[in-house]
């Protein structure tokens, strides 16, 4: 009987040696696959000509070549992209760029002046509706601090369904050392992501392709829209900027 009662014990513990080695071995669970709408604004950043490598998944959004933000939630435009629209195949429309609605944060409140001297001179291209205002109610854009790491002074979002993209991340701590005409020059330079433009270096700095605004062609060493510039970079929007935005908003 003992005898026998030790090799039941000892099949026991055999079985179970297996059982364990068995899970241990067997597949990872696959990772959940994107939900529809999220494939569909991967599919629609494709499009744009951005190369899938420069496209960075986070739960919540896609951050493309660093600081230009997707929303998965976002509205992703009808139709095949346009040649006048320039970066992205949706514009601020008609009645909402002569008033887009800027909330400051209070993590950016110590950086007000420089915000209201971006906000100067996307208002002071003459022929162009783009205008902006700060509100402390309703708004379309929120400019916040964030923690975006070396190397990143800001983010910000392209427009869909018609508004402005509803987010500007500025590296405040990252930034604090730059001039004062350096920061606003980071926010100003997010804020032309947020009413639809790209980097005008885009070829340069070895990002994905882009079809020149209308009648706007060719480099400009002097663009504010130049990309990998942060702390450097021009302060003020060059003539080009400004006949860009004329172009696509007149």
């Amino acid at each position: 009987m003992k005898k026998n009662m030790l090799v039941a014990m000892a099949m026991l513990i055999a079985i179970a040696f297996v059982a364990c080695k068995k899970s241990a071995d067997a597949p990872a669970e696959p990772q959940t696959a994107r939900t529809e709408q999220a494939q569909k604004v991967y599919s629609y950043i494709i499009g744009l000509g951005f190369f899938a490598h420069t496209i960075v998944e986070h739960p919540n959004e896609f951050i493309v070549e660093e600081d230009i933000i997707f929303p998965k939630n976002m509205k992703v435009p009808d139709g095949k992209v346009s040649t006048e629209q320039y970066y992205t195949g949706s514009l601020v429309s008609a009645t909402n760029v002569t008033n887009i609605r800027l909330k400051i944060d209070p993590s950016m409140t110590s950086m007000t002046s420089e915000i209201n001297s971006a906000i100067a001179q996307w208002n002071s291209v003459s022929g162009c509706t783009i205008h902006w205002t700060v509100t402390t109610g309703t708004s379309d854009v929120l400019i916040t601090d964030f923690n975006l790491g070396s190397g990143i002074c800001g983010q910000g979002t392209f427009p869909s369904g018609g508004v402005a993209g509803n987010l500007i991340r500025i590296n405040k701590a990252y930034i604090a050392g730059n001039s004062f005409a350096q920061r606003a020059r980071t926010i100003c330079h997010e804020m032309g992501h947020n009413v639809s433009f790209r980097h005008t270096n885009w070829s340069a700095i070895g990002e994905s392709s882009a079809t020149p605004v209308p009648g706007v062609g060719g480099t400009d060493a002097s663009s504010i829209m130049n990309g990998g510039q942060c702390g450097s970079g021009a302060t003020v929007l060059s003539t080009k900027d400004k006949q860009a935005a004329v172009a696509l908003y007149h």
